[in-house]
């Protein structure tokens, strides 16, 4: 349900399911490169023992906070941003009602 107490239409509802797919591919490309710069380096060099354990776990936490934030970001921005409204546009004043009528001053 809207705030307005009618139902969604198919276009919100389009634009609800594109936000989400956004919001969860852009998630996980965040999420793969925060746990690539922080756990590569005990993944492809020769560090001492205590960071080649701790980098890993440290990587997948840090990945998993900056999913969740971006997703709720993500769909906290796209809640706030204005909806188009639902009521049909005022006619311009002005503007000739019939198709390929000029108005007077034009």
């Amino acid at each position: 349900m809207t705030s307005h107490g009618g139902r969604r239409g198919q276009a919100e509802r389009d634009a609800i399911t594109v936000e989400i797919g956004y919001a969860l591919c852009s998630a996980v490309f965040a999420a793969a490169v925060a746990f690539g710069v922080v756990a590569g380096p005990a993944l492809l060099f020769d560090l001492p023992a205590v960071l080649e354990r701790a980098l890993p776990p440290v990587g997948a936490v840090l990945a998993a906070l900056l999913f969740c934030a971006r997703v709720v970001s993500v769909l906290v921005r796209f809640r706030r941003s204005p909806q188009p409204s639902r009521s049909p546009q005022p006619s311009r004043p002005g503007q000739p009602s019939q198709p390929g009528r000029t108005s007077p001053d034009s």
